[in-house]
């Protein structure tokens, strides 16, 4: 999965809280469809999308799919993600750990 496709991928609001209601644990598309502005097979297209950036995956279960999020594509995500932290703490350990200027008093 490359990042890129998976940011586009959650740039979508529905799409988004689709994923964000998988959260909590798996769901098929009628429960994860229940209370939004959208109808079922929205949904499914929706999680289709969700599942070719790598965010989610599914397990058939009968005659209706169980949806999950896919550790293994968040965790590409967040690999990313963490870059940008890893960079921000080292530059704030550069500038903590500076020298003071002479001649400037600590309070």
């Amino acid at each position: 999965m490359a990042y890129g496709s998976a940011l586009q991928c959650l740039s979508d609001p529905t799409r988004r809280e689709v994923f964000e209601r998988l959260r909590s644990g798996p769901k098929s598309v009628g429960e994860l469809a229940r209370g939004l502005p959208v109808s079922r097979p929205a949904v499914s297209q929706h999680l289709k999308a969700l599942k070719e950036a790598g965010l989610v995956n599914d397990e058939p279960d009968g005659a209706r799919r169980i949806y999950h999020i896919d550790p293994q594509g968040l965790g590409e995500l967040r690999r990313w993600f963490d870059q940008f932290w890893d960079a921000a703490l080292q530059a704030l350990k550069r500038e903590v750990e500076k020298p003071e200027p002479k001649g400037r008093k600590t309070p």
